[in-house]
């Protein structure tokens, strides 16, 4: 880790000077400077006063978190394909959140397989074409631009009745995909 870059960035976001932060720390000028080249390491106390002066501490300092990624690309998308079906897993590793989008796409005639009643919500929204949403013994038509919203407690799945391909935007809460 360097210790001076991050420091430095810090300083900044503070929109505060090498003098005015040396000042806040009882320390030189000179000495921040090194410190943000890595030309020389702070004690621990040294260290602790600096992270005090710029709001931070040790523990959020040395925290290295990767960043969470917020955009995925094509190249993202994992998919899957059965006899009447595709699916796109759009958000990689999105089981582990508390919501799974995918998209899926259903041939003519074709079903996606019938999920058992389970805690949580679904949603989907259709891209293109026509779906029947089977939930428990009731059916819903929705077809392109059109959306819909249920509790998962009954068994479920989409078909399409149409004749031509149909495209849904699916969300899980929690994921089951």
């Amino acid at each position: 880790m360097e210790i001076g870059k991050k420091l430095k960035r810090l300083r900044q976001e503070k929109y505060l000077t090498q003098d005015e932060l040396a000042r806040r720390c009882e320390l030189s000028k000179g000495f921040i400077s090194q410190l943000e080249r890595d030309l020389t390491s702070p004690s621990i106390a040294t260290l602790m006063d600096i992270l005090e002066s710029l709001g931070s501490n040790l523990k959020e300092f040395f925290n290295e978190d990767e960043e969470e990624k917020i955009v995925f690309s094509k190249e993202d998308v994992f998919e899957a394909e059965e006899e009447d079906y595709k699916i796109e897993w759009i958000i990689p590793n999105a089981q582990k959140n508390s919501m799974e989008p995918i998209i899926v796409e259903l041939e003519p005639g074709g079903k996606y397989k019938e999920d058992s009643a389970h805690e949580g919500e679904e949603f989907g929204y259709v891209l293109n074409g026509t779906v029947i949403v089977h939930i428990g013994s009731k059916k819903y038509k929705a077809k392109k631009g059109e959306s819909f919203y249920y509790k998962a407690n009954k068994n479920h799945y989409i078909s399409n009745p149409g004749k031509t391909k149909a495209r849904v935007i699916w969300v899980s809460n929690p994921p089951m995909f």
